[in-house]
């Protein structure tokens, strides 16, 4: 009788057990997107997600990027956790690309307390700030070595020299940024946080440990961030200063309409346009132009440099969602385009399925950071 009594005990006690659960905060120039998340039986679970208009909060238009004070948005973010049902105090929180300097820095090999003193005095050839200024951060890059096609005296010298060192990923951000986003999670109640660059959170919710190289292309409000990533690791990025805010501007330009109007023409009909609506593509499309044409620079020259092929672009970002973008980019890219499907890496309910794909690009970010803080939790 003690036995049962004692296994019956454990397993209510186990039922009202309940795992805590972590938010994902991606703070965006256009919009705020938060993802709570749980852990079941070793699981992440979707509990709920959402997002919001910036625009409003700055008397602008919804899709339009803004520059909010911290007591702004820290008002949206809790405007939208109330809109979402967002429960969860155990928080990660995003810090945009733009805000940092991400560089690869080849150094000698050495044990990790010379690194660690050797990196900060070498970091000051990238960093157009005293080190002091900034917070610094970095990691050792695993190498995976290529067999060498030069079989010459040179070639084997070169790749000797070359297993002499190692690359090291080294990530700046200005205090000040710190200091801001930390007075939003601050301000807004959160607690247990942490911060990342968007781009780490992307490729987690993203890739996971692809080997191959793969190049992200988020396509934001105001810019549009590359970032090539390889056995898990950012190998390279890229910033283009122009985005789905641009082809709003655009279209309102080319047909004298409003920025709102010419935003829910965006949406509505985007580069799928035909007759009357031939001239709305044909404005979205030169804003696009550019940013693939740039886009193919950059993965041609990671081609030429590392002689390696890029896999596949993933298109993630709410400028991702613009009707007709996947054709269109498959048109312009030198290799097979994606979209990015991270809510595939959770638990949800099955009807929502449809929804989700078609939503995940734009909740990569919050995604990641959701993902990460359930590792924490172990």
């Amino acid at each position: 009788m003690e036995n049962f009594l004692g296994k019956f005990l454990k397993e209510k006690f186990d039922l009202m057990q309940t795992e805590p659960s972590v938010v994902g905060i991606d703070i965006g120039s256009s919009f705020l997107k938060v993802v709570q998340l749980k852990k079941k039986k070793g699981k992440a679970v979707l509990e709920t997600y959402g997002e919001l208009a910036l625009g409003p909060y700055a008397g602008l238009a919804v899709g339009q990027a803004t520059s909010l004070s911290v007591e702004k948005i820290s008002t949206a973010l809790k405007d939208l956790f109330r809109e979402a049902n967002i429960t969860a105090q155990s928080s990660a929180v995003s810090i945009p690309l733009g805000a940092s300097l991400l560089s690869i820095m080849e150094m000698p090999i050495m044990d990790s307390k010379q690194l660690a003193k050797m990196i900060p005095i070498e970091a000051r050839k990238y960093i157009p700030v005293p080190i002091s200024e900034v917070v610094l951060d970095w990691w050792v890059v695993p190498k995976h070595y290529d067999s060498v096609d030069d079989s010459s005296a040179e070639g084997n010298v070169k790749e000797d020299e070359r297993k002499k060192r190692v690359d090291v990923l080294v990530v700046a951000i200005h205090n000040e940024t710190v200091d801001k986003y930390r007075s939003i999670i601050q301000e807004s109640g959160l607690k247990n946080n942490f911060l990342e660059l968007e781009v780490f959170s992307m490729a987690r919710a993203t890739f996971g440990n692809n080997t191959a190289p793969v190049m992200l292309l988020d396509f934001g409000a105001g810019t549009t961030k590359l970032a090539i990533v390889e056995y898990g690791i950012i190998r390279n990025q890229h910033i283009i200063n122009r985005g789905s805010q641009d082809i709003t501007i655009s279209i309102s330009k080319s047909l004298g309409v409003s920025i709102e109007k010419a935003e829910h023409l965006k949406r509505d009909i985007g580069l799928t346009g035909a007759g009357a609506d031939a001239d709305i593509s044909k404005a979205a499309s030169l804003t696009l132009e550019h940013i693939f044409s740039e886009t193919n620079r950059v993965l041609l020259n990671y081609q030429r440099r590392y002689n390696k092929t890029i896999k596949n672009v993933v298109l993630t970002g709410g400028g991702a969602l613009l009707k007709g973008l996947h054709d269109f980019a498959g048109s312009n890219l030198e290799t097979e385009v994606l979209f990015a499907d991270p809510f595939s890496k959770m638990e949800a309910p099955a009807f929502l399925e449809p929804l989700l794909k078609d939503a995940g690009p734009e909740f990569a970010v919050a995604i990641g950071l959701a993902l990460r803080k359930l590792q924490e939790l172990g």
